[in-house]
Order: C-alpha cells, then sequence, then structure tokens
C-alpha cells in the first residue's frame, strides 16, 4: 500500500487528510471514510500517517477492505483535487547519511581536487530540521542571498515503525514501517563554508519528502531500487541503491546504536552521483528549474525552485 497526506481542495478547513494511492491514480480519503463509519466499526482505524505508525500493528487488511466496502467511491478524490503535504511532519530532525555510493565520493574528491580517493568505514551521519521539510509539489527557496550553488540529491528515505535501540543488522527491517523518496537540497557554498553540512542542508524548504510512503509489505528489497532525478526533464542521477557502500540494514543498526530510533523517524540513505557541482562546468539550481526525483516503487517527487 501506498500512503500520504493530504488536503482536498473541494473540502476547505478539512485538515490533513490519510489517503491510500490507488491504482488508477486517484486517493482513497481513509480519514473521511473512518470518520463516516459507525463508534464501532470506526475504533482503532487510525486518520493520520502518525497514527498509522503509532498502531501496535498495522491494519492493512482492514484499511484495504474500508478502501473496498460497499459506497467507498464517495470517499474517492481525483488527483486533480488532491494537495500533498509531507507525508510525515518530522517530530524530530531528519537523519541523513553522507558519502554512501563510491561513485558519488569520487565526483566530489575530482570537484574538489582530492586525491586519492577513500571511502568511509563507517557511516557519516547529519540530519536535517524539520523546518526544511515540504512536501511533493510544494515550492522550493532558491535562497540566492545565501548560497550560489544550490543543488540536488535524490535519494531513498526509510521510515521507522517501530521503536528500538542498538538494533542489529538481522533485525533491521523489523522496526522499518515504510520507505519514501527525500531530495536532499543542499547550498554547497555553505556546507563548505561551515565546515560541517548542517548548515549548508539545513535551510527552509531544502527537505522535500514523498509523494507517498510505501509500506514495507508492498516494497521488496530496499537495497535493489533503481532512483533517478531529472533537472528540467534533463536525466542527471540515475543509479541502484545496490551500489550503496552501506545497506539500508546496516544503515539502521549504526545509527541505532546507543541511539533510540522512534516510530516516525526518517532516515536519508544517501546520493548516487550526478550532482550539480560536480558537473563540469558545475550545474545547480536556478529559479524556475523543475526537479523530478524517483525511486523504483514509490514514484516521482516533483518540486519547482521559486525565489
Amino acid at each position: 500500500m501506498k500512503f500520504l497526506s493530504f488536503t482536498d481542495a473541494r473540502q476547505q478547513g478539512q485538515g490533513p487528510q490519510l489517503g491510500i494511492a490507488l491504482e488508477n491514480g486517484k486517493v482513497f480519503n481513509v480519514t473521511a471514510a473512518v470518520r463516516a463509519l459507525p463508534a464501532g466499526e470506526a475504533a482503532n482505524l487510525p486518520q493520520s500517517l502518525d497514527a498509522l505508525i503509532d498502531a501496535d500493528a498495522t491494519p492493512l487488511a482492514q484499511l484495504a477492505q474500508l478502501a473496498q466496502k460497499p459506497g467507498h467511491e464517495a470517499h474517492v478524490v481525483e488527483q486533480d483535487q488532491v494537495r500533498y503535504l509531507p507525508p510525515l511532519q518530522p517530530r524530530r530532525n531528519v537523519f541523513c547519511v553522507g558519502r554512501n555510493y563510491r561513485e558519488h565520493i569520487i565526483e566530489g574528491n575530482i570537484a574538489k581536487g582530492i586525491a586519492p580517493n577513500t571511502f568511509p568505514e563507517a557511516i557519516e551521519f547529519f540530519t536535517k530540521p524539520s523546518t526544511a521539510v515540504v512536501g511533493h509539489g510544494w515550492d522550493v527557496n532558491r535562497h540566492a542571498a545565501l548560497t550560489n550553488s544550490l543543488d540536488y540529491e535524490v535519494e531513498l528515505a526509510i521510515v521507522i515503525g517501530k521503536r528500538g535501540v542498538n538494533i542489529s543488522e538481522a533485525d533491521a527491517l523489523d522496526h522499518v514501517f515504510g520507505y519514501t523518496v527525500v531530495n536532499d537540497v543542499t547550498a554547497r557554498d555553505l556546507q563548505r563554508r561551515h565546515g560541517q553540512w548542517f548548515k549548508g542542508k539545513g535551510l527552509d524548504t531544502t527537505c522535500p519528502i514523498g509523494p507517498v510512503i510505501v509500506h514495507k509489505s508492498a516494497f521488496g528489497d530496499p537495497n535493489a531500487k533503481r532512483l533517478e532525478l531529472e533537472v528540467n526533464g534533463e536525466l542527471r542521477q540515475s543509479a541502484s541503491t545496490d551500489e550503496m557502500i552501506f545497506s539500508v540494514q546496516a544503515v539502521i543498526a549504526q545509527l541505532s546504536a546507543g541511539l533510540t530510533l522512534l516510530p516516525g523517524d526518517i532516515i536519508s540513505t544517501g546520493t548516487p552521483k550526478g550532482v550539480g557541482y560536480a558537473a563540469i562546468p558545475p550545474r545547480c539550481l536556478n529559479v524556475g528549474d523543475v526537479v523530478k526525483a524517483r525511486v523504483e516503487g514509490i514514484g516521482e517527487l516533483i518540486n519547482q525552485i521559486v525565489e
């Protein structure tokens, strides 16, 4: 199942709704359908993605039945009426992995004039603040007063569904709720100037997430998924998660060592080669650019750069 948070353009002031993305491109409004049920039937059915992730047992079967219940058509929303929200508004910073693809490390070293190439023996973690998070179809600010080098990074992101600390690689996927797409938009010059990654990666609107979260039961092996990114229709990044230095399981295990992961935590797993600052000449983002980041089995996250 593919879950999303959205608002229906036909209904003002209703607040965020939990939806299921349907195969025909429409959205089944779970929140509205649950509210329409008799009190007894609605018990324990979630009305938001937060509540769904927090549930002791994910009610996939019940939600599937709800989406097929007689009269369910009344709660189906046409695609052009859907305004996507970030699937989750993170309760704390988004966790991120740096330098997790060898070819990306090599292209970065070439751009910086660094040799020879060395690769991390432990995962390099950083975070993006929750204020950076925006959804599918939202604008990303150019921040021209702060940066001359705004860049893009398509990434597979993990959504944690089960609390845990000191999680082993063998148990790591048991703690996953699902997966989504992150575009780790980065101000490269700020990243270099401040000597660490947080400032250059933490500006407002620089963490697009979405469009949906795919439940792990419908996703398959997260370490064998294609990911791509286009700018104005031109393919810039194309790779597979099987090229990651550290697998999804390793990322969860190393991050959770001595650090409790909570339901709803988002972990972005790093980007492949093809970023703008490493191109010759550099090709960074400007006002009007449309960026499409996609991961196989999830969908396409689209954002436009604005002033």
